[in-house]
């Protein structure tokens, strides 16, 4: 017989039926208020968050700008280049695709392995600034996460002929040295974006918008002639190696609007690439102060023609070959007797540019030799520029004004130096310089009268032939005109002995100057007279402005000048300070 059981129903407390109803609101409450929170307080990084799932922005690189010469030809351009980079948390790579990455790219596998799986950041570069092909070859192993970016690479055409002028950039391509450094912002132009939307495997699969259009930079035009840049190099490396010379710098200046159509050192890098360079991207035209030594004595004499007070005649007697001033002893190379002002320059007298010098009032020759640019930069935009150094005339005793008369205790960079002898090329009036190509000619500031400059420029002429310091300067069917410098070499404690430093300034043609070009050589080997400025530098001049006159088709002012210049012409202490 069957037995029925009988349900037992147990009824619950109403209080549980009410908790458990109040959880539920509670913890709906709670949802509804985080979403609320969340949509107000984090509502841009959870998009953020999302939109990092599927969407990505990509930088778009701007074409850096040329660098030309005067007349368009290439100093510095940008070609197209790949770079390769991955998002880690996108990479799906076995291990060999891994060793196949590795290869092409030339990278230890593990190294590759590294970056892709075990990085933890979104962004890695494999390689960057590969060629197209190789790039091609990369993307062709099929891994996700591994994408291509356009960048540039840029390439040097002159190499080391202009490189402490162009300089070179990084590998963020950013400027590094020279004007790459100098115009950076102008050459950069400015970087764009878009943004695009990518699958689950890391695929861009559309475009959605550029969110930003790079803008290109700009080119810049220098002032420079690649031609008279490589002739001006040219010799420049040749003098340095002869002479064993620590290094060396030219100048040339266009004299009548002060543009500089070529700017070398020794020794120099190539750009293209620059690897151990240390201490070899030193733009010693421009950052590099000496001592100008006799090439300062134009100055000095200028001064006293201005002033009135000495003619081109004057008689000035420099007997016995000395001057004591003080303690200190001024010394000639040989004692001249008495000379003329113009002799003064032509036999590089010491002691009479101190006798010169000393009849002036300190204040007037400290104001002509600011006005002529020393002592303050040329602001030629270049970076690292000197500014050379001139005392306040206040401090000045006896000696120093005497010395300072042929170019000791007063330093100067070379560029200070050249821009200088534009004054006695057009007419008493001081041309700024400048390394862009310009377009109008420039308003300069007069500082001698015509017939000052006119003189000294005679006195100059006279350097260079017979009787003068710089025979070596001389020209085939071309007037010059020019001042040798040689000084000892200042060192960290004073003079340093056996230690020089040579120099010429010379103009050309000098009936009607157009070209100005100042050379300096450092240290060069003082085996015999081989030191001096008329022997180590002055030919310098002579080579560049055989090639670079005839170049330019600038007419002959001396056709029938037949130029001989001895191989054993004596060297002339004309500058070089001595004193007891």
């Amino acid at each position: 017989m069957a037995m029925h059981t009988t349900p037992v129903i147990v009824k619950l407390p109403t209080w549980r039926r009410r908790v458990l109803l109040g959880a539920v609101l509670l913890g709906f409450a709670a949802l509804l208020g985080r979403g609320v929170y969340l949509q107000n307080f984090h509502k841009k990084f959870l998009q953020d968050q999302g939109d990092a799932r599927y969407s990505r922005t990509l930088v778009l690189s701007s074409h850096r700008g040329k660098i030309t010469d005067r007349h368009g030809e290439l100093l510095a351009i940008s070609s197209p280049v790949e770079s390769v980079w991955a998002s880690p948390p996108d990479v799906v790579v076995n291990a060999a695709q891994t060793k196949q990455i590795g290869d092409i790219l030339q990278i230890k596998p593990e190294v590759v392995s590294q970056k892709l799986v075990n990085s933890e950041r979104g962004f890695v570069y494999l390689k960057r600034r590969i060629s197209p092909e190789l790039a091609a070859q990369v993307m062709k192993v099929g891994v996700p996460g591994v994408y291509l970016q356009r960048e540039y690479k840029r390439y040097y055409p002159a190499g080391d002929v202009t490189a402490h002028l162009v300089g070179f950039t990084g590998l963020d391509d950013k400027g590094q040295e020279g004007f790459e450094l100098a115009m950076n912002d102008a050459l950069s132009g400015v970087e764009g974006s878009r943004k695009v939307i990518k699958d689950r495997s890391g695929h861009i699969i559309e475009d959605l918008q550029a969110v930003k259009v790079p803008q290109d930079g700009r080119d810049v035009v220098l002032s420079i002639d690649r031609r008279i840049q490589y002739l001006a190099h040219r010799e420049l490396v040749k003098a340095v190696e002869l002479h064993k010379a620590v290094a060396g710098a030219a100048i040339v200046l266009d004299a009548r609007t002060g543009e500089v159509l070529a700017m070398t050192n020794v020794p120099t890098y190539n750009p293209n690439n620059p690897v151990n360079i240390k201490g070899k991207t030193r733009n010693r035209a421009i950052v590099d102060m000496f001592e100008p030594g006799s090439t300062m004595k134009p100055v000095t004499v200028a001064a006293g023609l201005e002033s009135g007070q000495y003619q081109p005649d004057t008689k000035i007697d420099t007997a016995p070959g000395t001057l004591r001033i003080g303690p200190a002893t001024i010394h000639d190379s040989h004692a001249h007797g008495v000379l003329t002002v113009a002799e003064v320059i032509q036999k590089s007298s010491n002691v009479g540019a101190s006798k010169i010098a000393l009849s002036l009032d300190k204040k007037y020759m400290w104001d002509t030799f600011n006005q002529l640019g020393f002592g303050a930069k040329t602001h030629i935009g270049f970076p690292g520029e000197a500014s050379g150094k001139v005392r306040d005339y206040k401090t000045w005793r006896p000696i120093e004004q005497a010395t300072m008369s042929f170019g000791n205790g007063i330093s100067v960079t070379l560029l200070q130096l050249a821009r200088a002898y534009t004054v006695f090329a057009n007419d008493g009036e001081l041309k700024p310089v400048s390394l862009l190509k310009l377009q109008d000619m420039p308003v300069g500031t007069q500082v001698f009268s015509a017939q000052t400059a006119n003189e000294m420029k005679d006195m100059l002429e006279m350097v260079v032939l017979p009787g003068g310091t710089a025979l070596k300067a001389q020209v085939l069917g071309y007037r010059i005109a020019g001042k040798t410098g040689t000084t000892h070499k200042l060192g960290l404690h004073g003079y340093e002995k056996d230690k020089y430093v040579a120099s010429f300034v010379g103009m050309a043609p000098a009936s009607n100057p157009r070209l100005i070009m100042a050379v300096m050589i450092d240290d060069p080997n003082i085996a015999g007279d081989q030191y001096y400025g008329g022997v180590a530098a002055a030919p310098v001049f002579s080579a560049v402005m055989t090639d670079v006159l005839r170049m330019l088709a600038i007419p002959q002012d001396a056709p029938n000048n037949n130029v001989v210049i001895p191989d054993d012409v004596p060297g002339n202490v004309d500058d070089v300070r001595e004193s007891t």
